[in-house]
């Protein structure tokens, strides 16, 4: 099984070696392609105004001067010999919860290998100190991430679908399980927005993605996480409300 990686936290990033060790419980056929740097917040986006260029570092690891959707694309159509079966996105650094999911670089770069046609999987490690940088632990995601993945790769994913996962922020012997739950939703009007002064005297702005829970019935990946669960979330890239196209159509009507 050929499996490709890919991250929004760059090439360098301890969350892709986490990856990497889970990915080869599975398989060797084992192909890099990421961000050179970190991407976080990209989004779905595709670079388009500078040319993207490719490093390597060795036979099957490689570096792009882009966002996770440049990597992947570059990946399926300069660096991989053949389609891979399988993406893994991640371990990202940070949780993808709820509508967050519309900013990830990690989920996003899971979007394109679904858009591709290729089973594909966002894996998160949530984190609950602020500031930690490159110092958050992956014990949970390390100790739960082949059983996670173990159960999904022979699974069936429907055309244009993928699964997104987040690892709660426990020590591995505190995780209380695996849930299979809906995305939530957040309430960022009450998101905060950090205001400073730089050192040569010009304001400054830093958004910071803290919503509040609001989910329905209690049944979501963030209060599976909250509750000290893995969260495995299947996501659609068909963004279409179905129950407003009959109404809108007669307003178009004639």
């Amino acid at each position: 099984m050929r499996i490709l990686l890919t991250n929004d936290d760059g090439i360098h990033a301890p969350g892709l070696d986490v990856l990497e060790k889970l990915a080869r419980q599975f398989s060797d056929d084992i192909w890099i392609v990421a961000p050179a740097e970190e991407q976080s917040g990209a989004g779905h986006s595709l670079t388009l105004n500078r040319p993207v260029r490719l490093r390597q570092y060795d036979e099957r690891r490689f570096a792009v001067s882009g966002t996770p959707t440049d990597a992947v694309m570059m990946a399926l159509r300069k660096v991989l010999p053949g389609k891979p079966d399988l993406i893994l996105s991640g371990v990202n650094r940070g949780a993808n919860l709820g509508d967050d999911v519309t900013y990830s670089g990690t989920v996003s770069a899971a979007i394109e290998g679904a858009l591709a046609g290729i089973p594909s999987i966002a894996l998160s490690q949530v984190y609950a100190k602020e500031g930690m940088g490159d110092d958050v632990p992956f014990a949970a995601a390390e100790a739960w991430g082949a059983k996670v993945l173990a159960r999904l790769l022979d699974a069936p994913f429907a055309p244009r679908t993928l699964v997104n996962v987040n690892f709660p922020a426990l020590p591995a012997q505190d995780v209380h399980g695996i849930r299979v739950v809906r995305q939530g939703f957040h309430d960022y009007a009450r998101g905060s927005l950090v205001e400073g002064t730089d050192p040569r005297g010009y304001q400054y702005y830093w958004f910071g993605l803290h919503g509040i829970e609001q989910t329905p019935g209690h049944a979501s990946d963030l209060e599976a996480i909250q509750d000290g669960y893995v969260s495995v979330t299947p996501l659609q890239l068909d963004l279409t409300h179905e129950g407003s196209l009959g109404e809108l159509a007669t307003r178009f009507a004639g």
